[in-house]
């Protein structure tokens, strides 16, 4: 596996990092321009594989340097940096970490569903600054159990999710491109008409330029002033502009974001509201969830060093 056939691409887990290196004599795309396209000119038709992340991903113009490539391995279930219409005309296999992540990012989209409702961060915060003595109980929020929940994207982290809170009580409707056949959930046919019968708008969304502005600024409308958004997603699914409006001017109860146009940046105006919380893409940030992705991030490159074939390709 020595052969300098393997490219990272981005940033990865410091241990993924360090096998890439060790094990499999990885070669590292530098950051800055020059010294990236003076690497690909000299370098380019050395590598087979690319090792990359949803955060950064392969583009097509960088497809197109490495005329060699057979491989785009992606670590995280998220692929939308990557072009898989280059690679699918290429005949470049792109894979991801599907259902590793599941049960944790299902957990965070609840976690975050019941913060936004509770303020429980906000009441925090409420202590924290020693307000409590000084002005009184913290002001009521909202129930969470037999709240009408909506969820875009009825995958496998959409169906955990659903799962979890119908163990709330919750009635629980989604929209998908099309109707699931036996599913126990109501369908909506569009994210408008989901929106205008829930509480609460959950978005679990695969990302890229089909959803791109799915939820809409008419949809974050529909939800109206006592409907909440939980995005954990992809932050390109949601109107950001239209979502910070509605924000700021009432127009929305309140949102619960991992997930933003364009990270790290986060829209500083949401930083002194109590009705959102904001994390910083943490939803399959825990020790064990990420030592599976990596685990099967490997297990994809073997498969493919070995027999041309990826694991779980998308």
């Amino acid at each position: 596996m020595g052969n300098h056939s393997v490219l990272q691409v981005g940033p990865l887990k410091p241990s993924l990092a360090h096998t890439l290196a060790v094990d499999y004599a990885a070669a590292v795309l530098p950051d800055s321009a020059a010294e990236r396209a003076d690497f690909l000119a000299r370098r380019g038709a050395d590598f087979t594989a690319v090792v990359t992340s949803g955060r950064t991903g392969v583009d097509a113009a960088l497809m197109s340097s490495l005329p060699n490539l057979g491989a785009v391995i992606n670590f995280g279930v998220g692929y939308d940096t990557t072009d898989v219409d280059a690679a699918e005309a290429r005949g470049v296999g792109v894979s991801n970490t599907p259902d590793v992540l599941t049960d944790c990012v299902a957990d965070t989209a609840v976690g975050l569903m019941i913060d936004t409702l509770r303020q429980f961060s906000a009441s925090d915060r409420y202590v924290r600054a020693g307000r409590w003595p000084v002005d009184g109980s913290y002001p009521l929020t909202r129930q969470v159990s037999n709240t009408r929940v909506g969820i875009i994207g009825l995958g496998r982290i959409g169906k955990a999710i659903a799962r979890r809170l119908s163990a709330f009580g919750c009635d629980i409707s989604y929209h998908n491109r099309h109707e699931i056949a036996d599913s126990p959930y109501t369908y909506a046919a569009s994210p408008v008409e989901l929106a205008s019968n829930v509480d609460v708008l959950i978005v679990a969304a695969a990302g890229g330029d089909g959803t791109r502005g799915l939820v809409s600024r008419e949809v974050i409308e529909e939800l109206g002033p006592r409907g909440y958004l939980i995005n954990i997603a992809r932050g390109s699914v949601v109107d950001e502009d239209a979502l910070v409006e509605a924000l700021l001017n009432g127009k929305l109860a309140g949102a619960g974001l991992d997930v933003f146009a364009d990270e790290p940046k986060v829209p500083e105006e949401l930083f002194g509201l109590n009705n959102v919380v904001l994390l910083p893409h943490v939803a399959s940030g825990t020790e064990q969830t990420r030592a599976a992705m990596e685990a099967l991030t490997l297990r994809n490159l073997d498969s493919f060093l070995a027999t041309g074939n990826l694991v779980t390709p998308v």
